[in-house]
C-alpha cells in the first residue's frame, strides 16, 4: 500500500486492485479510524480526508495500514442489500459487446442477468454507481469514440464495470439495455438508489415506474425581484461535505470567506444562503424594507450612490440595486439580513452546477423571498481584500501530488515556473488554463479515483484543469498536484485573461507510515 499527499487533511491510499481497495474500505467502515471524516473508494484507491485538526500525515496512515486485510479476503462485508434492476436488452453496442466476449447477444443477455453486480464506488455524475462482477468476460474496452449523447437509464459496460448512466451525458461506455427505474431521486431516501456495497441483480423486463411528481412551489408574491442579470446567479453555503457514498461533492460557495463575511455584515449565522453573482451587471429591486450586503468582487449602489464593499445597507420598497462588472476579481456575495427563503437539498442550499443538485440558477424575473432567521446586531469588520485583475499574476501555494511521480522533475519543474493563462472557459466546476502543454513519457491510463476541490489535473492535451468546488468527484487524468486550502477563494475569484504560477517544493514523495513505538 501506498499513501499518496493530497493536501494537509487529504491522502490517497493506493493498493493493487480493486478487490484489495475494497476490502481495505470494508476494514475501515467495520473498524474506523478516529478522525477519518470521509472515505471515498475507486478502482485502486481510497481518499481519506480527515476531520478538521487532523491532519493526513504518518501516523493516520499507520492506523489505516494497522487496518488491511489478509490477502484474498473477499469485499463482501457490506452487502447488505439487493437490487432487482429491471432491463430492456437492445442497447445500440450489444452485437459489439457479444463480438468482444464471443457470445451471442442471447448469451451476453443470459450472462448479464446471471451475475451478481456490486457496487465499488460512485463518481461522474451523482448516482452512477461502478458495479462489478467475478465474470471475467465482462472486462471490456470503452467505444474507440465518446457518445455526446447517451440517453438517462442506459445499461452501460466498460473496463470490469457496470453503470447505469442516470441522466443524459456524453459517455464512452458500451451501450447494452436500458432501464426506467430512476438511479437518483431526491424524493428517495437516500437519493441514490445505488450505493457503494449494494448489490444489484439485472432482469428482462420492463417495469411500471412512475416519476415522483415535482411538488409545486409557490411564486413568491414580495420580496428582492431581479430585473436583469448578465450571467445566472445561484445560491451557495458551506455546501454538503459527506455525500460522496453518492457520488455527489460539496459544492458550495468559491469564495468562502467572502460569503460568510457577507452573512455577518447584516448579523446572519456565517453557514445561510447567500447569492453568488458571477462578474455581472445585475439589477435588482426591493418589494418590502430590507437589510443587505454585497461582498467579494462587486460594488452594490442605490439611486446612483455606491455602497462600500462589504458594508450593510438598507433599502426601501421600491428601491432598486446595481451591481455594475467588477474591477478586479469574478464573484460577488449578496446576503440579506434574516436570509433567503430557498429549500435545501441534502442539508444544503448549495447549487451544484455539474451534478444539477441543489436550487435552480436564478435569472430575470425570479423573486427572492426573505426568511426569518435570527439575526443580531450588524458589526462592520473592516475593507474586503483586494482581488485580482485581467493581465495580473497570481501566485496559488500548492502539494504536489498525489500523482506528480507520473512526470519528469523536467515536467514538475515546468509546471511551477511556468505563468498559466486563466482562459474564458472556466467555470464553477473548474479553471482552464493555458500554456506550454506538460507531457508525459507514457500515455498510460489512470484508473478513476477521487479528486479533491483545488486538484490540478493534466489531461491528453496536456493544459491543466484547476478544479473547483463544483468539479466531479472522481478523475481518471492524473493530478500533477493540489491547491492549498487557504488558497480556494482566492482561486474562485481568478478572472480570465489573468495569469497563475503555482508555487511548491519541487520533490515529491509519498507519505511514510509511522512505524509503532
Amino acid at each position: 500500500m501506498r499513501f499518496l499527499p493530497v493536501g494537509p487533511r487529504t491522502f490517497l491510499a493506493e493498493l493493487e486492485d480493486l478487490d484489495q481497495t475494497l476490502a481495505l474500505f470494508d476494514a475501515l467502515l467495520a473498524d474506523p479510524v478516529p478522525g477519518v471524516a470521509e472515505i471515498i473508494p475507486a478502482a485502486r484507491t481510497l481518499m481519506i480526508r480527515t476531520a478538521p485538526g487532523v491532519f493526513a500525515d504518518g501516523r493516520l496512515a499507520s492506523a489505516i495500514l494497522a487496518r488491511q486485510p489478509a490477502p484474498g479476503t473477499p469485499p463482501n462485508a457490506r452487502a447488505s442489500e439487493t437490487v432487482e434492476l429491471p432491463v430492456t436488452y437492445g442497447g445500440e453496442d450489444l452485437a459489439d459487446v457479444a463480438a468482444h466476449m464471443g457470445l451471442s447477444e442471447a448469451e451476453v443477455i443470459t450472462a448479464h442477468q446471471e451475475a451478481t453486480w456490486q457496487v465499488a464506488f460512485c463518481g461522474f455524475a451523482p448516482g452512477f454507481a461502478y458495479m462489478t462482477c467475478d465474470d471475467a468476460r465482462f472486462d471490456l474496452p470503452r467505444r474507440p469514440a465518446p457518445r455526446t449523447r447517451i440517453p438517462a437509464g442506459s445499461v452501460a459496460l466498460a473496463g470490469r464495470f457496470c453503470g447505469v448512466y442516470p441522466k443524459e451525458t456524453p459517455g464512452g461506455w458500451q451501450l447494452i439495455g436500458q432501464t426506467e427505474v430512476p438511479m437518483w431521486d431526491l424524493d428517495r431516501d437516500p437519493p441514490a438508489l445505488l450505493r457503494p456495497g449494494v448489490r444489484c441483480r439485472f432482469v428482462a423486463r420492463r417495469a411500471e415506474v412512475h416519476p415522483s411528481a415535482a411538488i409545486p412551489q409557490p411564486r413568491p408574491a414580495k420580496g428582492l425581484r431581479v430585473i436583469s442579470t448578465a450571467f445566472p446567479m445561484v445560491f451557495q453555503d458551506e455546501g454538503r461535505p459527506g455525500q460522496g457514498g453518492q457520488g455527489v461533492s460539496a459544492s458550495g460557495a468559491l469564495d468562502m470567506g467572502a460569503a460568510r463575511r457577507a452573512n455577518r455584515a447584516v448579523g446572519n449565522a456565517s453557514d445561510l444562503p447567500v447569492l453568488e453573482i458571477t462578474l455581472g451587471p445585475v439589477r435588482l429591486c426591493a418589494d418590502l424594507p430590507m437589510t443587505l450586503a454585497l461582498t467579494g468582487a462587486g460594488q452594490a449602489s442605490v439611486a446612483g450612490h455606491s455602497i462600500p464593499r462589504g458594508a450593510a445597507f438598507a433599502v426601501d420598497a421600491g428601491d432598486e440595486i446595481t451591481i455594475d462588472p467588477p474591477q478586479a476579481g469574478m464573484r460577488s456575495y449578496l446576503a440579506l439580513r434574516g436570509g433567503f427563503r430557498v429549500a435545501p437539498v441534502l442539508g444544503s442550499a448549495a447549487t451544484d452546477t455539474l451534478a444539477h443538485v441543489g436550487p435552480d440558477p436564478v435569472t430575470a424575473g425570479a423573486v427572492l423571498a426573505p426568511e426569518d432567521h435570527s439575526a443580531v446586531a450588524v458589526v462592520a469588520e473592516g475593507t474586503e481584500p483586494e482581488l485580482p485583475k485581467p493581465g495580473d499574476l497570481v501566485e496559488l501555494p500548492v502539494m504536489l501530488g498525489p500523482r506528480a511521480d507520473w512526470f519528469t522533475p523536467a515536467m514538475i519543474r515546468h509546471f511551477l515556473t511556468q505563468e498559466w493563462l486563466v482562459t474564458p472557459q472556466s467555470s464553477r466546476v473548474g479553471i482552464r488554463l493555458q500554456g506550454d502543454a506538460i507531457t508525459r513519457e507514457d500515455a498510460a491510463e489512470l484508473p478513476s479515483e477521487g479528486t479533491e476541490t483545488g486538484a490540478i489535473q493534466i489531461p491528453h492535451s496536456g493544459q491543466p484543469v484547476l478544479f473547483l468546488a463544483d468539479h466531479p468527484l472522481t478523475g481518471g487524468y492524473p493530478v500533477i498536484a493540489t491547491l492549498r486550502p487557504e488558497a480556494l477563494d482566492l482561486a474562485g475569484q481568478i478572472p480570465p485573461g489573468a495569469r497563475i504560477r503555482f508555487t511548491a517544493r519541487a520533490d515529491f514523495a509519498p507519505i511514510t507510515p509511522e512505524r509503532p513505538a
